[in-house]
């Protein structure tokens, strides 16, 4: 038999495994699986005359969601021998690792996961193989029933009788997924359980509560203990513990999944809200401002209800009903549809930081990362068809620019496509994706597909970025939408005279403004560069002889536009400026005798470094640099 493996030709015998050939013909020990004609396959399948292959290793997210999935029925194995009472229910994998929901007729809890942990590490030493198995459903049912996994059985009767149906055994431990797995205990090397916490069947709180453990699993020890040390950094990060610290914000459960912003979190806000704003007025942008409240009829129309009815506030008034706006699109629309409207006004640009408010599960809620109430910085083009390539170009390198001026350069970009549920006719959609496909291609911009993520009106561009901790956070998207503004009525006058529908394009480079806050909070561990620090300055005088000069310098920086403060206490300066470089003050002037005399400051920055002694003058000038 004659094979194509990863663009090299090869004769290999008619009972060969894939595992077999790569055992003869590749060293790579991290192939964990392979891509047969389109296709993934477990590497314990038989290779098939003339087929072309290419191997999966775990440098590939296909192969190390493989290594994790596999990890997930390790855990399965080790569980129900300790616990053999256990019903297993279902473990997917995650980003970084994966869970496994049990019910369990004991608590287990995290002092648990350790004994758990070690009975995997056995299990994975025994180097037993893992064999795959296709059955029928029906096969699969009697399978399951006999080892009294109800909650297996309940998820075998829900899949179609014509689709295929894998068991996985090691052992006495039997599992089904759609694979693929390893095909050996053995390869499973690196790997901790995390965490527990609490969920339902089904996602639903009316069901069976359930017990879920979280674990990580990796290819090597390296890249684990790589991974753990970043969780360590990033638990100090928490922008929830920082922001108390700092005195930013807080939540209360008054207003669950509400922020409560404070003075200094406040300005943090606004000094990004005024710099998009700033941005927008110099790129022929209207800001406006829509209703918080709109009729339920509106809504209904736009097609948001159908798909996002369940996240919806209602409230009503005078036996009509209303919804809480969760997004502004529709608003806009009724803003472009006041008066009259030609081609030689198109592109119109409509933006909004508009509040929305979404009632997410209170399970999902997390800081300011994850809120039922935020501000999108969110804008809207009208424009023509032959427009639309032009304006993704602008908006691609503005959401790049904007990025940068923030710190941020490691950007990823995914064009999502057409999802199962959606509007608009095929033709249109067709249309939609290949506009985005020509502009990313017009930029020269790197971009991987994400198939069946767009929007229900429309294909989108995602924009990702990497922090400082190498975590990537999806922020930004230019969503093409062809059905929406003729859903609601919007038209112009084109060059002929007639009535057109126009082309809208929804954008947001932050996306939700909280959200971006936390980030940058994390990312920068509360150290913000200079022109987003809610205080840039603290005087600091030593003794009370030296308060007038303090204030006198203070109140030169606040007339100057910057933003600083007098801390006139009685603690010692020692104190003093161990308090303010805790709350990550970028600049500290200590006023003492000296000072006083010579009509200076010693200017010292909030990592310790003394910066020396120089006149007010020559430290604004300091200030401004670093600001520009």
């Amino acid at each position: 038999m004659k094979i194509t493996v990863n663009d090299k030709n090869l004769a290999v015998e008619n009972d060969d495994t894939l595992e077999d050939v790569i055992r003869k013909h590749f060293k790579d020990k991290n192939i964990v699986a392979a891509i047969v004609d389109d296709n993934l396959k477990d590497l314990s399948d038989t290779v098939v005359d003339n087929s072309y292959i290419k191997l999966v290793t775990t440098d590939h997210k296909e192969g190390l969601d493989i290594l994790r999935h596999t990890c997930a029925h390790i855990f399965g194995h080790a569980i129900k021998q300790i616990y053999p009472e256990v019903k297993m229910v279902i473990g997917p994998v995650i980003d970084n690792g994966f869970y496994y929901d049990i019910l369990s007729n004991q608590p287990i809890t995290e002092k648990d996961l350790k004994l758990i942990e070690n009975r995997m590490r056995k299990l994975a030493k025994k180097n037993y193989p893992i064999v795959r198995s296709v059955v029928s459903k029906e096969e699969a049912i009697n399978i399951f029933s006999h080892r009294n996994e109800p909650y297996k059985v309940e998820l075998l009767k829900e899949i179609d009788n014509d689709e295929t149906i894998a068991v996985y055994y090691h052992e006495e431990y039997i599992d089904m997924c759609r694979g693929p797995h390893l095909t050996n205990t053995r390869h499973i090397k690196a790997f901790k359980l995390m965490k527990t916490s609490g969920s339902y069947w089904k996602g639903n709180s009316n069901n069976q509560a359930l017990t879920r453990i979280y674990g990580t699993a990796w290819p090597s020890l390296e890249e684990q203990d790589n991974y753990l040390k970043t969780l360590e950094e990033a638990e100090k990060r928490d922008h929830r513990l920082l922001g108390k610290k700092l005195d930013l914000f807080h939540f209360q459960e008054e207003s669950p999944g509400m922020v409560f912003w404070h003075d200094k979190g406040w300005t943090v806000f606004n000094l990004i809200k005024d710099f998009i704003t700033n941005h927008l007025r110099k790129n022929n942008y209207k800001v406006i401002n829509t209703p918080q409240i709109l009729d339920k009829s509106l809504w209904k129309k736009s097609g948001h209800l159908d798909k996002f009815g369940e996240l919806i506030f209602d409230v009503g008034s005078e036996k009509k009903e209303f919804a809480i706006k969760p997004m502004s699109c529709p608003g806009h629309i009724q803003v472009f549809n006041q008066g009259l409207k030609s081609y030689k006004d198109l592109p119109l640009k409509y933006a909004e930081f508009g509040v929305v408010h979404r009632n997410e599960p209170s399970g999902t809620l997390h800081g300011l990362l994850r809120i039922r109430a935020f501000t999108q910085d969110d804008a809207h083009i009208f424009c023509t068809s032959d427009q639309i390539e032009d304006e993704i170009s602008l908006l691609i390198n503005d959401i790049k620019t904007i990025y940068n001026k923030f710190g941020f350069n490691d950007l990823k970009i995914e064009l999502s496509t057409r999802p199962e549920k959606r509007v608009g006719s095929e033709e249109i959609w067709d249309k939609a994706e290949d506009s985005l496909k020509k502009a990313l291609d017009l930029n020269n911009i790197e971009f991987t597909i994400n198939p069946g993520d767009g929007a229900f009106y429309g294909p989108k561009i995602d924009f990702s970025l990497k922090d400082s901790l190498s975590r990537v956070w999806q922020l930004g998207t230019i969503q093409l939408d062809f059905s929406m503004p003729g859903r609601l009525d919007a038209s112009y006058i084109d060059t002929d005279g007639n009535k057109v529908t126009p082309v809208m394009i929804h954008r947001a480079i932050l996306g939700s403004l909280e959200r971006f806050v936390g980030i940058l909070i994390e990312h920068y561990s509360g150290n913000l560069p200079v022109w987003l620090a809610p205080t840039q300055v603290a005087i600091l005088n030593i003794t009370d002889k030296h308060r007038e000069y303090s204030a006198t310098i203070n109140h030169n920086l606040l007339e100057l536009g910057f933003r600083s403060e007098c801390d006139l206490s009685n603690e010692k300066i020692g104190y003093k400026i161990r308090n303010h470089a805790m709350t990550r003050v970028p600049y500290m002037l200590i006023i003492g005798d000296k000072e006083l005399e010579d009509k200076k400051v010693t200017v010292r920055d909030r990592l310790g470094k003394d910066l020396g002694s120089m006149n007010l003058e020559q430290f604004c000038e300091l200030l401004k640099n670093e600001i520009n």
